[in-house]
């Protein structure tokens, strides 16, 4: 008999569906939060999607399938309050190798987009070579930003000085950043080019190849649709585009992990919180296929 589940988790689904032993995916909440920069309380970003997935329905319309049957276990939040970048990236890269060993989809929750190059790392070191693709209103290519390396705004120059990456969506950056694109060796589809040639989708996706590990920044989206965000950008993708292109990017490729982060609860709306959890749900459909 399989054990009963310690806590209510993603989705609120019991046993056996949410046993870890034999779940094919693995909620991994990272609460981490130590260089937000404008709107705070990505810390409570984890709690906030698992409280609101008890509200999505489990039959999914577009896939026509209950996903959660394939198992859907959620482990306990990496403990990194307070801590140290460095030793919270230790922490949360160990965490998402036990996973990644046991051959379970990662789906990581944050906290803010820091979390995300000690979680590429960790998919790397299990499934080997992979492409990082970044779903985000920000390039977060700065070498440093207020005075650290490891700012949320540097997470994606950390990862593509190790792995090549495909930026979509993409509508605010700062000079220096312009300047190392650029230069040429970053794949950037940026919003406004988007929006007038969709020929950006197949573009993007000859750009990815066998593994990919998928971060998602949720300002990523028009904040009509996700307002819960630290730096909410106008102009950004919506709902049904997306998901059409994940899932054409889960049909080609193998999608290894993925994050979903900089959710920043606000007190008395659920619109962002619930959003998330959905497209977590879909995703997961998606990549177990």
């Amino acid at each position: 008999m399989e054990e009963a589940c310690d806590f209510p988790g993603f989705l609120g689904i019991g046993p056996p569906h949410c046993a870890y032993e034999t779940a094919s995916a693995a909620v991994l909440p990272v609460p981490f939060e130590a260089t937000t920069t404008y709107g705070k309380g990505t810390g409570r970003g984890p709690q906030a999607i698992v409280d609101a997935s008890h509200q999505v329905e489990l039959y999914d319309e577009e896939l026509r399938r209950e996903t959660y049957r394939l198992g859907v276990a959620t482990l306990p939040a990496v403990e990194v309050g307070g801590l140290p970048y460095e030793r919270a990236s230790e922490r949360i890269a160990e965490a998402a190798r036990r996973v990644l060993a046991d051959d379970k989809l990662l789906v990581a929750l944050g906290g803010e987009h820091s979390i995300t190059p000690p979680l590429v790392e960790a998919a790397a070191s299990i499934c080997g070579p992979l492409t990082v693709l970044q779903l985000d209103a920000h390039a977060d290519l700065r070498e440093t930003y207020d005075g650290t390396p490891h700012s949320h705004a540097c997470a994606m120059r950390r990862v593509t000085e190790r792995h090549p990456a495909v930026q979509v969506g993409i509508r605010s950056l700062s000079a220096d950043e312009a300047v190392l694109i650029e230069k040429g060796g970053h794949h950037v589809f940026f919003a406004h080019q988007m929006v007038v040639n969709p020929g950006w989708t197949e573009r993007a996706l000859g750009l990815l190849r066998g593994n990919v590990y998928l971060t998602i920044d949720l300002d990523y989206f028009d904040p009509s649709l996700v307002p819960a965000v630290g730096t909410p950008e106008p102009g950004g993708p919506g709902w049904y585009e997306t998901l059409s292109f994940l899932r054409r990017v889960a049909a080609q490729c193998r999608i290894v992990a993925l994050d979903v982060v900089e959710l920043c609860p606000i007190t008395g709306q659920v619109v962002s919180e619930f959003t998330a959890a959905k497209l977590i749900y879909r995703l997961i459909g998606y990549a177990l296929k």
